[in-house]
Protein backbone atom coordinates (compact mmCIF):
# COMPACT_ATOMS: atom_id res chain seq x y z
CA UNK A 1 0.00 0.00 0.00
CA UNK A 2 1.20 3.35 -1.14
CA UNK A 3 1.71 5.48 2.20
CA UNK A 4 -0.79 8.62 2.05
CA UNK A 5 0.68 12.13 1.28
CA UNK A 6 0.80 13.55 4.72
CA UNK A 7 2.56 9.87 5.53
CA UNK A 8 5.47 10.67 3.14
CA UNK A 9 5.96 14.15 5.40
CA UNK A 10 5.56 13.26 8.52
CA UNK A 11 6.71 9.90 8.79
CA UNK A 12 10.60 11.08 7.98
CA UNK A 13 10.18 14.07 10.69
CA UNK A 14 8.89 11.44 12.98
CA UNK A 15 12.11 9.57 12.53
CA UNK A 16 14.64 12.93 12.53
CA UNK A 17 13.15 13.64 15.94
CA UNK A 18 13.50 9.90 17.38
CA UNK A 19 16.54 10.05 16.25
CA UNK A 20 17.20 12.94 18.22
CA UNK A 21 15.78 12.05 21.33
CA UNK A 22 17.48 8.99 21.14
CA UNK A 23 20.77 10.68 20.90
CA UNK A 24 20.89 13.48 23.05
CA UNK A 25 18.32 11.39 25.79
CA UNK A 26 17.63 7.41 25.78
CA UNK A 27 21.01 6.90 24.68
CA UNK A 28 22.58 8.91 27.86
CA UNK A 29 19.72 8.49 30.18
CA UNK A 30 17.63 5.93 29.66
CA UNK A 31 20.28 2.68 30.47
CA UNK A 32 19.31 0.05 32.58
CA UNK A 33 15.28 1.24 32.67
CA UNK A 34 13.11 -1.75 31.44
CA UNK A 35 10.14 -1.04 29.81
CA UNK A 36 8.70 -4.00 27.61
CA UNK A 37 9.15 -6.87 30.86
CA UNK A 38 7.81 -8.60 33.13
CA UNK A 39 4.86 -9.67 31.47
CA UNK A 40 1.96 -8.40 32.71
CA UNK A 41 3.48 -6.29 35.44
CA UNK A 42 1.65 -2.75 35.73
CA UNK A 43 4.26 -1.44 38.03
CA UNK A 44 3.46 1.41 40.39
CA UNK A 45 0.28 2.69 38.36
CA UNK A 46 -1.07 0.41 35.68
CA UNK A 47 -2.78 1.16 32.44
CA UNK A 48 -5.81 3.30 32.60
CA UNK A 49 -4.29 5.29 35.27
CA UNK A 50 -4.20 9.09 35.57
CA UNK A 51 -0.50 9.12 35.36
CA UNK A 52 -0.06 7.12 32.40
CA UNK A 53 -2.06 9.66 30.46
CA UNK A 54 -0.29 12.37 31.94
CA UNK A 55 3.46 11.23 31.73
CA UNK A 56 3.00 9.56 28.07
CA UNK A 57 2.47 13.16 26.46
CA UNK A 58 6.14 14.24 26.69
CA UNK A 59 6.41 17.62 25.70
CA UNK A 60 3.39 18.70 28.27
CA UNK A 61 5.80 16.64 31.09
CA UNK A 62 8.63 18.12 29.86
CA UNK A 63 7.13 21.68 30.37
CA UNK A 64 6.02 20.49 33.94
CA UNK A 65 9.38 19.67 34.66
CA UNK A 66 10.62 23.00 33.30
CA UNK A 67 7.67 25.04 35.49
CA UNK A 68 8.75 22.97 38.54
CA UNK A 69 11.87 23.61 38.17
CA UNK A 70 11.66 27.47 37.92
CA UNK A 71 9.13 27.19 41.07
CA UNK A 72 11.34 25.00 42.96
CA UNK A 73 14.44 27.14 42.40
CA UNK A 74 12.69 30.20 44.28
CA UNK A 75 13.86 28.30 47.79
CA UNK A 76 17.25 29.83 48.03
CA UNK A 77 18.47 26.15 50.02
CA UNK A 78 17.75 24.59 46.29
CA UNK A 79 19.42 27.30 44.41
CA UNK A 80 22.42 27.02 46.85
CA UNK A 81 21.99 23.13 46.53
CA UNK A 82 22.62 23.21 42.69
CA UNK A 83 25.24 25.29 42.98
CA UNK A 84 27.53 23.03 45.62
CA UNK A 85 26.28 19.87 44.31
CA UNK A 86 25.53 19.80 40.82
CA UNK A 87 26.39 20.68 37.14
CA UNK A 88 23.69 23.68 36.89
CA UNK A 89 26.29 25.97 37.49
CA UNK A 90 29.85 26.69 35.50
CA UNK A 91 33.03 26.71 37.83
CA UNK A 92 36.47 29.00 37.54
CA UNK A 93 39.74 27.98 37.08
CA UNK A 94 40.21 26.95 40.98
CA UNK A 95 37.39 24.75 40.68
CA UNK A 96 34.48 27.19 42.35
CA UNK A 97 31.21 28.20 41.50
CA UNK A 98 30.50 30.79 39.41
CA UNK A 99 26.93 30.99 39.63
CA UNK A 100 26.51 31.22 35.76
CA UNK A 101 23.97 28.78 34.33
CA UNK A 102 25.89 25.70 32.30
CA UNK A 103 24.01 24.96 29.41
CA UNK A 104 25.18 21.30 29.07
CA UNK A 105 25.06 21.15 32.90
CA UNK A 106 21.25 21.83 32.56
CA UNK A 107 20.50 19.41 30.16
CA UNK A 108 22.88 17.16 32.09
CA UNK A 109 20.23 17.00 34.83
CA UNK A 110 16.93 17.55 32.91
CA UNK A 111 17.65 14.59 31.13
CA UNK A 112 18.31 12.80 34.60
CA UNK A 113 14.84 14.44 35.72
CA UNK A 114 13.17 13.19 32.42
CA UNK A 115 14.38 9.59 32.64
CA UNK A 116 13.12 9.55 36.57
CA UNK A 117 9.44 10.68 35.54
CA UNK A 118 9.34 8.41 32.99
CA UNK A 119 10.65 5.33 34.40
CA UNK A 120 8.93 5.65 37.35
CA UNK A 121 5.26 6.73 35.99
CA UNK A 122 5.08 3.10 33.29
CA UNK A 123 8.52 1.06 33.70
CA UNK A 124 8.63 -1.76 35.22
CA UNK A 125 7.94 -1.94 39.41
CA UNK A 126 12.07 -3.29 39.69
CA UNK A 127 12.60 0.20 37.39
CA UNK A 128 10.81 2.27 39.21
CA UNK A 129 12.21 1.02 42.10
CA UNK A 130 15.73 1.67 41.55
CA UNK A 131 14.88 4.54 40.27
CA UNK A 132 14.08 5.90 43.40
CA UNK A 133 16.84 4.15 45.55
CA UNK A 134 19.15 6.08 43.18
CA UNK A 135 17.71 9.55 43.98
CA UNK A 136 17.38 8.97 47.34
CA UNK A 137 21.14 7.93 47.97
CA UNK A 138 21.84 11.16 46.06
CA UNK A 139 19.79 13.23 48.08
CA UNK A 140 21.50 11.65 51.31
CA UNK A 141 24.39 13.48 50.12
CA UNK A 142 23.54 16.59 49.40
CA UNK A 143 24.06 18.89 52.39
CA UNK A 144 25.80 22.09 53.24
CA UNK A 145 26.00 25.56 54.28
CA UNK A 146 24.41 28.48 51.94
CA UNK A 147 26.65 31.45 52.16
CA UNK A 148 24.46 33.34 55.04
CA UNK A 149 25.50 30.53 57.18
CA UNK A 150 22.16 28.49 57.02
CA UNK A 151 22.69 24.56 56.57
CA UNK A 152 20.86 22.72 54.13
CA UNK A 153 19.94 19.10 54.03
CA UNK A 154 18.39 17.51 51.07
CA UNK A 155 16.65 14.75 53.33
CA UNK A 156 14.72 17.46 55.23
CA UNK A 157 11.36 16.46 55.24
CA UNK A 158 10.14 20.26 55.00
CA UNK A 159 12.70 20.45 52.22
CA UNK A 160 11.40 17.02 50.70
CA UNK A 161 7.60 18.32 50.90
CA UNK A 162 8.86 21.62 48.62
CA UNK A 163 10.51 20.09 46.38
CA UNK A 164 7.49 17.16 45.97
CA UNK A 165 4.86 19.78 45.91
CA UNK A 166 6.77 22.02 43.35
CA UNK A 167 7.22 19.03 40.92
CA UNK A 168 3.26 17.56 40.94
CA UNK A 169 1.82 21.33 40.81
CA UNK A 170 4.40 21.53 37.43
CA UNK A 171 3.38 18.17 35.80
CA UNK A 172 -0.34 18.93 36.45
CA UNK A 173 -0.59 22.98 35.29
CA UNK A 174 1.49 22.19 32.10
CA UNK A 175 -1.16 19.08 31.84
CA UNK A 176 -3.81 21.09 32.54
CA UNK A 177 -2.99 24.21 30.40
CA UNK A 178 -1.74 22.60 27.19
CA UNK A 179 -2.08 18.64 27.09
CA UNK A 180 -4.52 18.47 24.46
CA UNK A 181 -7.37 16.25 26.31
CA UNK A 182 -6.61 17.12 29.73
CA UNK A 183 -7.95 14.83 32.84
CA UNK A 184 -11.66 15.95 33.88
CA UNK A 185 -10.30 15.39 37.36
CA UNK A 186 -7.35 16.43 37.85
CA UNK A 187 -7.30 15.70 41.47
CA UNK A 188 -6.75 12.01 40.43
CA UNK A 189 -3.33 12.49 39.12
CA UNK A 190 -2.61 14.63 42.23
CA UNK A 191 -3.70 11.47 44.60
CA UNK A 192 -1.79 8.89 42.45
CA UNK A 193 1.23 10.48 41.90
CA UNK A 194 1.93 10.93 46.07
CA UNK A 195 3.25 7.10 45.67
CA UNK A 196 6.68 9.22 43.94
CA UNK A 197 6.83 11.36 47.12
CA UNK A 198 7.03 9.00 49.42
CA UNK A 199 9.27 6.28 47.45
CA UNK A 200 11.79 9.63 47.69
CA UNK A 201 11.06 9.31 51.95
CA UNK A 202 8.24 12.22 51.62
CA UNK A 203 6.06 12.50 54.40
CA UNK A 204 2.83 14.70 55.15
CA UNK A 205 1.99 15.20 51.36
CA UNK A 206 -0.40 16.90 49.60
CA UNK A 207 -2.61 14.61 47.79
CA UNK A 208 -5.13 17.09 46.08
CA UNK A 209 -4.83 20.61 43.88
CA UNK A 210 -5.99 22.74 46.43
CA UNK A 211 -3.78 20.80 49.33
CA UNK A 212 -0.35 21.44 47.00
CA UNK A 213 -1.14 25.09 46.00
CA UNK A 214 -1.57 25.84 49.67
CA UNK A 215 1.34 23.93 50.62
CA UNK A 216 3.33 26.03 47.61
CA UNK A 217 1.93 28.89 49.62
CA UNK A 218 2.86 28.29 52.92
CA UNK A 219 6.61 28.41 51.98
CA UNK A 220 6.36 31.97 50.84
CA UNK A 221 8.28 33.53 54.12
CA UNK A 222 11.25 31.44 53.00
CA UNK A 223 11.44 32.30 49.53
CA UNK A 224 13.95 34.62 47.52
CA UNK A 225 14.72 35.69 43.64
CA UNK A 226 18.25 34.60 43.77
CA UNK A 227 20.79 36.10 41.53
CA UNK A 228 21.00 33.56 39.36
CA UNK A 229 17.42 33.12 39.14
CA UNK A 230 17.36 36.88 38.55
CA UNK A 231 20.26 36.43 35.68
CA UNK A 232 17.91 34.02 33.92
CA UNK A 233 14.55 35.54 33.92
CA UNK A 234 12.20 37.96 32.44
CA UNK A 235 14.21 40.93 30.80
CA UNK A 236 17.54 39.64 31.46
CA UNK A 237 16.75 36.84 28.65
CA UNK A 238 15.89 39.36 26.20
CA UNK A 239 18.93 39.01 23.93
CA UNK A 240 18.75 35.10 24.29
CA UNK A 241 18.22 32.42 21.86
CA UNK A 242 15.24 30.36 23.06
CA UNK A 243 16.27 26.82 23.32
CA UNK A 244 14.78 23.94 25.00
CA UNK A 245 15.43 24.83 28.60
CA UNK A 246 16.24 28.42 28.05
CA UNK A 247 15.51 31.58 26.19
CA UNK A 248 12.35 34.33 26.40
CA UNK A 249 9.28 32.02 24.69
CA UNK A 250 9.76 29.45 27.21
CA UNK A 251 10.93 31.96 30.61
CA UNK A 252 7.67 33.94 29.43
CA UNK A 253 5.36 30.46 29.54
CA UNK A 254 6.87 29.09 33.02
CA UNK A 255 6.30 32.25 34.36
CA UNK A 256 2.68 32.74 32.42
CA UNK A 257 1.84 29.20 34.75
CA UNK A 258 2.89 30.36 37.54
CA UNK A 259 0.87 30.71 41.18
CA UNK A 260 -0.16 34.25 41.27
CA UNK A 261 1.89 34.99 44.24
CA UNK A 262 4.93 33.52 42.50
CA UNK A 263 4.10 35.37 39.38
CA UNK A 264 4.14 38.45 41.50
CA UNK A 265 8.02 37.31 43.36
CA UNK A 266 9.23 37.37 39.54
CA UNK A 267 7.38 40.65 38.59
CA UNK A 268 5.64 39.01 36.01
CA UNK A 269 2.38 40.52 34.62
CA UNK A 270 0.37 38.90 31.89
CA UNK A 271 -0.58 40.77 28.74
CA UNK A 272 -4.34 42.20 27.97
CA UNK A 273 -6.36 39.53 27.17
CA UNK A 274 -6.26 39.34 23.66
CA UNK A 275 -2.68 38.92 23.60
CA UNK A 276 -2.43 36.33 26.30
CA UNK A 277 -5.03 33.85 24.56
CA UNK A 278 -3.11 34.15 21.28
CA UNK A 279 0.00 33.53 22.75
CA UNK A 280 -1.34 30.38 24.68
CA UNK A 281 -2.85 29.39 21.97
CA UNK A 282 0.53 29.65 19.83
CA UNK A 283 3.08 27.86 22.55
CA UNK A 284 0.32 24.88 23.04
CA UNK A 285 0.21 24.44 18.83
CA UNK A 286 4.02 24.19 18.88
CA UNK A 287 4.43 22.13 22.27
CA UNK A 288 1.93 19.34 20.88
CA UNK A 289 3.43 19.88 17.31
CA UNK A 290 6.53 17.13 18.38
CA UNK A 291 3.83 14.77 19.98
CA UNK A 292 1.09 15.08 16.86
CA UNK A 293 4.27 14.07 14.17
CA UNK A 294 5.78 11.19 16.70
CA UNK A 295 2.59 9.72 18.95
CA UNK A 296 4.01 8.43 22.69
CA UNK A 297 7.12 7.48 23.20
CA UNK A 298 8.28 3.96 22.42
CA UNK A 299 8.93 3.49 25.83
CA UNK A 300 5.34 4.12 26.18
CA UNK A 301 4.18 1.83 23.49
CA UNK A 302 6.60 -1.09 25.31
CA UNK A 303 4.49 -0.52 28.56
CA UNK A 304 1.59 -0.56 26.58
CA UNK A 305 2.47 -4.06 24.95
CA UNK A 306 3.85 -5.48 28.38
CA UNK A 307 0.43 -5.16 30.06
CA UNK A 308 -1.56 -5.85 26.69
CA UNK A 309 -2.88 -9.19 28.37
CA UNK A 310 -3.05 -7.97 31.27
CA UNK A 311 -1.87 -7.32 35.18
CA UNK A 312 -0.98 -9.12 37.88
CA UNK A 313 -2.53 -6.26 39.45
CA UNK A 314 -4.30 -2.81 39.37
CA UNK A 315 -0.72 -1.50 40.54
CA UNK A 316 2.48 -1.87 42.81
CA UNK A 317 3.56 0.26 45.44
CA UNK A 318 6.53 1.48 46.31
CA UNK A 319 8.88 -0.62 49.00
CA UNK A 320 10.79 2.14 50.56
CA UNK A 321 10.11 1.63 54.40
CA UNK A 322 11.09 5.53 55.89
CA UNK A 323 15.18 5.42 57.36
CA UNK A 324 15.40 2.02 56.44
CA UNK A 325 18.30 2.99 53.41
CA UNK A 326 21.99 1.94 54.48
CA UNK A 327 23.97 4.87 55.79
Amino acid sequence: MMPLPHQMVTRPLADWLDRAFDNDIRSRFFKGLVFDAPEGDPGWFGPGSAVWHVHSHFPTLAFGLACAAYLEGLDPSIYWMGVHHSRLTGRDEDGNPTGELDPEGAAYRFGHSLSFFIGTAYGSTETAERLARTVRAMHHTVKGTRPDGLPYDADDPEWLRWNYATVVWGIAASHERYHPKPLRDIDEYYGEFVRVGHALGGTDLPATKQETLDCLKSYLPKLAVTPGKAAQTGPNLKDVKTSLLNGPVMDWAVRDTLPNWAARMVMYRPPNPAVLRARRAAFKAALNAPHVLTGPLKEFEQAQARVANGTTAPHTVPTYELGSDPV
